[in-house]
């Protein structure tokens, strides 16, 4: 497999347009996705009980098993909490693409995200998808300008691509996705959009998609916060000339290995980008009973606000660690599990068969001062094993939170 990130290189039919059209002050906040062909759709949604109206629609489409040709998505609005009116908006943004591009809007999938409980602007994103669809393009530009015009307080753009064989012939995948605060191992206030030309069916890549998922997006946290716009979809449409992928095939988990790379790597990047941050830490529980019970407890760690306040401080506090593990709701045995440190400059153990070792505080200190840390926790008590991304909780998560409406 040809790993490529921070860029796309096409699938094959793909086009996109991103550009700034006075929604936000300065920066691109409309973006278009369009395939000239037909395209197998999948999708996961958040689990939020509040789903913003463009949620709604496109899981109105999914569900009709309705062919997919594009995407229309506007930042620094997110169309959430807005009644029957946001409803009524979602419909029009997918109708006045439809309009553009020659197709029915129900070939048009919607997000929105930015601030919730306020009506878009409807006649700005109206004029803004006509002036931009013809804009559409497949080069690194015109992809670049839709990775940004994605973005709320993200500091950067997150896009990769996969390019690898399958039947003899060259397939490629490539996504993008948007993410810094509002994150959680739930999903968490981040788009992602994926694209294939690979030929596979729609319920195989649902199936798919909803594992990736799972091992993912949904192992990230950056403050325990799930939004109302959540959404990962994936279109493709076939256009590598390739026979059609089947379950269980060694095309199925070439494929499967190429999705999960590609969302490992932009769930990482959310992480890397969150609001605040200044430390990426990984936690990983090793020898548990289960891959359930292992990321059960991956997650109450992850998403402990002392955990990552402890972090922050970069203070080797272990015992955060494991007062997260024994709220997972997790049996274990506390008295056979290691606990270790690592980052670039060494590593350093911290408990031993449930024992609290004695650690150098400045080599412990040193390890902590790393941009990049690894919690490894090995239970000793099964094979199954899981893994968790987050960041720190600082100052200046507060900050940016506290004036996002300014």
């Amino acid at each position: 497999m040809k790993v490529t990130e921070e860029k796309i290189i096409a699938p094959n039919g793909f086009y996109a347009v991103g550009s700034h059209i006075g929604i936000k002050r300065k920066r691109k906040d409309l973006t278009i996705y369009y395939s000239k062909h037909d395209c197998n759709a999948a999708a996961v949604f958040t689990r939020n009980a509040l789903k913003a109206a463009p949620l709604l629609w496109n899981k109105k489409l999914l569900d009709s098993g309705d062919k997919i040709r594009a995407i229309v998505i506007n930042s620094g609005n997110a169309n959430a909490c807005t009644g029957e009116i946001g409803k009524v908006h979602t419909e029009q943004m997918a109708q006045d693409l439809a309009d553009c591009l020659n197709l029915k809007k129900e070939e048009v999938f919607v997000a929105s995200t930015g601030i919730i409980g306020q009506v878009l602007p409807i006649d700005l994103i109206s004029k803004g998808i006509q002036e931009n669809s013809a804009a559409l393009a497949q080069d690194e530009d015109a992809f670049n300008d839709a990775a940004e015009g994605i973005l709320t307080t993200d500091t950067f753009t997150k896009q990769i691509t996969v390019e690898f064989e399958l039947f003899g012939k060259p397939v490629k995948l490539a996504g993008q996705a948007k993410g810094s605060g509002m994150i959680h191992p739930n999903m968490a206030t981040m788009l992602s959009f994926l694209f294939t030309d690979a030929n596979i069916g729609s319920n195989l890549m649902q199936e798919m998609l909803k594992e990736s998922v799972d091992d993912t997006y949904n192992m990230i946290s950056v403050d325990g916060d799930t939004s109302t716009n959540d959404m990962v979809i994936l279109l493709a449409n076939a256009k590598s000339d390739t026979s059609e992928i089947m379950p269980d095939s060694k095309e199925y988990y070439i494929f499967k290995e190429a999705l999960d790379k590609i969302n490992r790597y932009l769930a990482m990047q959310i992480i890397k980008d969150g609001e605040g941050a200044t430390k990426f830490i990984e936690v990983h529980i090793k020898s548990a009973h289960s891959k359930e019970d292992a990321k059960k407890m991956c997650k109450a760690i992850i998403n402990s606000s002392l955990v990552k306040t402890a972090f922050f401080g970069e203070d080797a506090n272990w015992g955060r660690l494991v007062a997260a593990m024994g709220y997972a709701g997790v049996k274990f045995d506390f008295d056979k599990i290691n606990i270790l440190f690592k980052s670039d400059v060494g590593e350093i153990a911290l408990v031993d068969n449930g024992k609290s070792l004695e650690f150098n505080e400045d080599k412990a200190l040193e390890i902590l001062e790393e941009k990049e840390i690894k919690a490894i926790i090995d239970l000793n008590q099964g094979n199954a094993e899981a893994k968790a991304w987050g960041c720190d909780l600082s100052y200046e998560y507060v900050k940016i939170n506290g004036e996002y409406r300014s």
